[in-house]
């Protein structure tokens, strides 16, 4: 498997606060990788940083190869790189096929002149998005909810149309960040199922999540932080019968194979 996104090294101080220390990971082409720890351990912090919201304190990312570190989200998009937020993101007021067809502006080449006076460029890219938008939306078994107000749907159908407008940006890889959060057991088993079809048809998925059932259902890979540091990495198996990551975790507790930290309290 090639490497698609490499962090190395990577600290993210804040005064004398290392948020995140010396962390280092590859996420494969191709793989659902799936990075945990318990509150406060750095994990919005290190996707902050991949993600260019956060330029490193020291170390780099690349992004298949190039160095992208200290790079302008809105340029790590545009190279491949699509990200979700803990909070839900959508303009509530617009249709799901509207807030779609966002994501696909940032491939076209249409300027505010040209929206302003709707000139045949502005027309001829509305028209294009309006297409991949629906077929977007057919891929992912939306496309009855194109003319619905966004605000309107189920919280987790939600959570799905703000994966689908990330994906509309054409991304070599997902970034999403604790997109479980919120949702009912059934909610939480859709869009797993959901996060695999994509993968199964190229996507590659970082996910951070607090619920680990979660995590350990839908991760080909995981790595955990704890204070900012990696104290494991490796399959499902591996990180539940880590020591340092169920004392992270419980103390002196554990995480039960079949039974991991149900509650979802990480």
């Amino acid at each position: 498997m090639s490497v698609l996104l490499e962090a190395k090294n990577v600290s993210k101080h804040f005064g004398g606060l290392k948020a995140v220390n010396d962390v280092s990971m590859n996420i494969n082409k191709g793989e659902i990788f799936g990075i945990i720890g318990p509150n406060g351990a750095g994990k919005t912090t290190f996707f902050n940083v991949c993600s260019g919201i956060y330029a490193p304190t020291s170390g780099g990312i690349a992004l298949e190869g190039k160095d992208i570190s200290g790079f302008a989200p809105e340029k790590i998009a545009r190279l491949g790189m699509a990200r979700t937020f803990q909070n839900i993101q959508l303009f509530k007021y617009m249709t799901v096929l509207e807030n779609v067809k966002i994501g696909f502006h940032i491939k076209t080449k249409t300027k505010m002149f040209d929206a302003l006076l709707k000139t045949k460029k502005y027309r001829e890219d509305e028209k294009l998005a309006d297409e991949k938008g629906m077929q977007l939306l057919e891929y992912l078994g939306l496309e009855k909810l194109a003319a619905t107000r966004a605000g309107n749907l189920a919280y987790g159908m939600q959570r799905k149309v703000e994966i689908a407008r990330a994906l509309a940006t054409d991304p070599h890889i997902l970034l999403l960040d604790e997109p479980a959060a919120g949702m009912n057991p059934n909610e939480t088993v859709s869009l797993s199922e959901f996060i695999k079809k994509i993968n199964g048809d190229g996507y590659t998925v970082a996910v951070i999540e607090h619920d680990m059932k979660f995590v350990m259902r839908t991760c080909h890979r995981i790595m955990v932080l704890n204070f900012g540091e990696k104290i494991c990495e490796g399959t499902p198996e591996t990180v539940q019968q880590d020591k340092l990551v169920n004392e992270a975790y419980f103390g002196e507790g554990r995480i039960a194979r079949g039974e991991v930290m149900a509650d979802g309290n990480a």
